[in-house]
């Protein structure tokens, strides 16, 4: 049972003259960074998109290379525990920030799903869209199509990667997983012959810092946000544990197999360091 209180924010810290400047200079980079990147991604899906349809071979390399450069820009270090797995199916993760974009494409070709409001954020919802998330709206009216929506892209050998947790956190914990998408998994027309991967995102913090800094939740605002992790001198990290795959056949229900993602999805945060 988690004790966080999402309405308690970290103190907010007045940036330093030398911030300031890390802020400009590393915000001119980053933009050049993904604006030069989409452009690419977008002139590529002219030609991919009528020869492929549905699936993508070559623009999530941009994404990967644009994302890793991003790290890069923005001073987090990135480590990797385990192997994504190459298995049809999907990933599951905690949610700290918008960061957690950056780092899971970094590594792996995925495909996000996102609540639709995620669409309409300044600047990320124009990325998250260009690189094929899919958006699904909280309504139990639409259920059924969006359960078919997510079948479709399974059918299609795509890896969705999802947040249970329903919402981001300050990443000191993992909230109890919402059972609710893992029902795709389990349609007849996939033969159940599908693997989920958990996988922990754990942020180490720089050095003096809030140990909450990396965390977005709540009502805290995307711009002030960035120009706080633009703006800080020393090195963060973060690292992405890529947890044993489980095999959907093993389980009864949606319920049985959200448990035991949250399991193994919190032993790799617990086991983890929070501070640099």
């Amino acid at each position: 049972m988690t004790t966080w209180d999402p309405t308690q924010e970290p103190p907010r810290v007045r940036i330093t003259p030398l911030g300031i400047i890390l802020v400009v200079v590393r915000g001119g980079i980053l933009t050049c960074v993904i604006l030069g990147g989409l452009g690419l991604l977008l002139l590529l899906r002219l030609a991919e998109r009528p020869l492929h349809g549905m699936h993508r071979p070559w623009t999530p390399w941009i994404v990967r290379a644009v994302c890793a450069i991003a790290l890069i820009v923005l001073a987090i270090r990135y480590h990797v525990v385990g192997e994504p797995m190459r298995a049809r199916g999907a990933l599951v993760s905690n949610h700290v920030s918008w960061l957690d974009i950056f780092v899971l494409h970094a590594r792996k070709r995925v495909y996000f799903v996102s609540k639709n409001e995620v669409a309409r954020w300044p600047a990320i919802g124009w990325l998250v869209r260009a690189v094929g998330t899919v958006f699904i709206k909280r309504d139990p009216r639409q259920a059924k199509a969006q359960q078919v929506l997510l079948e479709n892209r399974l059918l299609a050998g795509h890896r969705l990667l999802f947040f249970p947790e329903g919402t981001s956190t300050d990443g000191k914990q993992v909230l109890p997983f919402k059972s609710t998408l893992f029902e795709a998994f389990f349609s007849p027309r996939l033969d159940h012959d599908l693997f989920i991967q958990p996988v922990t995102l754990a942020y180490r913090v720089p050095r003096g810092q809030d140990a909450r800094f990396y965390g977005w939740w709540g009502e805290m605002e995307f711009g002030p946000h960035l120009a706080r992790v633009m703006s800080v001198a020393r090195p963060g990290s973060v690292t992405v544990t890529y947890h044993k795959p489980l095999k959907v056949n093993d389980f009864p229900d949606r319920k049985a197999l959200a448990a035991a993602c949250e399991a193994a999805v919190r032993s790799g945060l617990e086991n983890a360091p929070c501070a640099a």
